[in-house]
């Protein structure tokens, strides 16, 4: 799942949220992927944009017929959940990490 989740980019950067760390956790049962997620500010206006992108995405991964995302801020999201990945792509964008 974490393939199919690596595909789904937070919309404000050119980074997929496995790499932004933004995925605490994923299971599969019975068909449904359950998803521990969590932003980087309480008040970051894409969370919904970016939800739903989750859903679509993975709701084409034969097998998957629902998906339900859990938020959590704890921990609370810092810098240091940033893959090598996601610090290069978001150094590229003249972001200091």
């Amino acid at each position: 799942m974490l393939s199919a989740l690596a595909e789904v980019n937070d919309p404000e950067w050119p980074v997929s949220i496995v790499d932004m760390g933004l995925v605490y956790g994923v299971a599969v049962e019975a068909g449904t992927v359950k998803l521990i997620l969590t932003f980087t500010a309480t008040a970051c206006p894409c969370m919904e944009m970016i939800q739903d992108d989750i859903r679509e995405r993975l709701l084409r991964v034969p097998g998957v017929r629902d998906v339900a995302i859990a938020v959590s801020w704890d921990p609370p999201w810092t810098k240091d959940r940033l893959s090598e990945r996601g610090r290069q792509a978001l150094r590229r964008c003249g972001v200091s990490v």
